[in-house]
């Protein structure tokens, strides 16, 4: 299990589109990859679930995964959410 802290940097965070990008990123990894923010984890594979997170600019998250290229997945993330989304 691989897992980093990120600090949403667009001032909007992670609404419809940034959170559609967010998603087929992680889709693109085997591993089994989670969102946390205050306690709750939700499946960073699923829309819905990282809409409820409800994640606003400034916020910090947590990228966590587990399976085979659990690194690659994390860095990739976190990457994505430090760029604003613009990847």
């Amino acid at each position: 299990m691989f897992s980093s802290v990120v600090k949403v940097q667009n001032q909007v965070g992670l609404h419809a589109r940034p959170a559609t990008f967010f998603i087929q990123k992680s889709n693109e990894f085997k591993s089994s990859i989670w969102v946390e923010k205050d306690e709750r984890r939700v499946n960073a594979k699923s829309l819905l679930g990282v809409l409820s997170l409800g994640i606003v600019g400034g916020t910090e998250i947590t990228i966590i995964a587990d399976g085979v290229d659990e690194e690659a997945a994390v860095d990739a993330l976190v990457k994505l959410v430090e760029s604003g989304f613009t990847d």
